[in-house]
């Protein structure tokens, strides 16, 4: 009898111990995230320096998405209490925009390495700055033999006539007209901040708008420029670093008169994995894993210690370089979070004219 009670209580203690099993595998393997970036080349160098490595480290499932960078996507997911993102990749003005209309967390930077590891002490209220990118102007140097030196040569059609690529959006446009024109760097965004400004910007761009190709996607420029259907264009400068890496292109940069911005790793408010959301953010904001990057794109790294740490032939490429940025316009978060809404009216407005 004591023996039959031994054996019912093993068994049992074995089966509970089965049960239970399924819970422990769960466990080990909770933690979930979900990032969001803007896909192509840019979003597999993530996958490669960042995505993949943090899974592995830290027992993570991590869930990619894509998204165009309209921050009212964050705002919808929000304001419906739905947010299913945790982690994602902003430009400057987007996560200035956004923390403004609170749907983007404060950052706890205690929860990272602190604000002062970043390049040029620049850090964001609800931001976490990942890298620094330049829109440029290109060209194909297999098409255009002397090919253009300054921004002024963009707007210059007696001197290269044929068709531009521009973005379908105000956002550099206005600055790279601005420069062209003759305004100083530090004086542009004082410029534009007046109607007078704004209407000499649009003045610059109407001397090329009968000429102008629009591009939505970071992919076209490369494309445009290989098929010749326009001498030059302005692009994000890992996109053409990637077409001379990846396709063999022989396209060119423009480096003068270069509009910097960051793209910045924000957290939505409400994101349902906000602790793994830091964890990952302070995973991509160690110097060797930024500097990992380069490896894959051409975009600079947010954090100053990185760049020790990159191969100096990938130095050259990068926007930060001393001899790519001598004539230099950052990106003003504030002004295009406080302007965008009216200027993007008046742009679609001028475009459909």
């Amino acid at each position: 009898m004591e023996k039959t009670i031994k054996e019912a209580i093993r068994h049992l203690a074995v089966l509970g111990l089965v049960f239970c099993l399924p819970s422990v595998a769960l466990s080990a393997s909770a933690k979930e995230l979900t990032a969001v970036s803007y896909g192509g080349s840019y979003q597999t160098s993530q996958r490669k320096a960042y995505f993949e490595p943090f899974a592995r480290a830290t027992n993570t499932k991590v869930t990619e998405d894509e998204w165009t960078g309209e921050i009212s996507k964050i705002s919808a997911m929000v304001q419906s209490n739905q947010v299913t993102w945790d982690v994602v990749d902003v430009d400057s003005y987007s996560m200035q925009q956004g923390c403004d209309d609170g749907v983007l967390e404060k950052i706890d930077y205690s929860k990272l390495q602190g604000k002062q590891i970043f390049e040029g002490g620049i850090a964001f209220e609800c931001g976490v700055p990942s890298v620094i990118l330049a829109t440029v102007v290109a060209y194909n140097a297999n098409k255009l033999k002397d090919g253009p030196t300054t921004i002024n040569d963009f707007f210059d059609l007696k001197k290269y006539p044929g068709k531009r690529g521009m973005w379908r959006r105000p956002v550099a446009n206005l600055e790279f007209a601005l420069m062209a024109d003759g305004v100083p760097v530090d004086q542009v965004y004082k410029m534009l901040g007046t109607k007078e400004g704004l209407d000499r910007a649009f003045a610059k761009l109407d001397s090329i708008k009968n000429d102008i190709v629009w591009w939505e996607a970071g992919g076209q420029p490369p494309q445009l420029l290989a098929s010749a259907e326009v001498v030059m264009s302005t692009a994000w400068n890992g996109r053409i670093y990637s077409a001379n890496k990846d396709e063999g292109a022989n396209l060119k940069i423009v480096w003068d008169g270069q509009v910097q911005d960051w793209d910045i790793w924000a957290i939505p408010k409400g994101a349902p994995n906000l602790e793994t959301a830091y964890e990952f953010i302070k995973f991509a904001s160690q110097p060797e894993n930024q500097a990992e990057q380069t490896k894959y794109t051409s975009y600079a790294p947010a954090v100053a210690a990185a760049k020790d740490k990159v191969d100096p032939a990938a130095l050259e490429n990068l926007p930060t370089a001393p001899q790519n940025s001598k004539r230099v316009l950052k990106t003003d978060a504030q002004f295009w979070a406080d302007n965008n809404d009216a200027v993007r009216k008046r742009f679609d407005t001028w475009l459909s004219n």
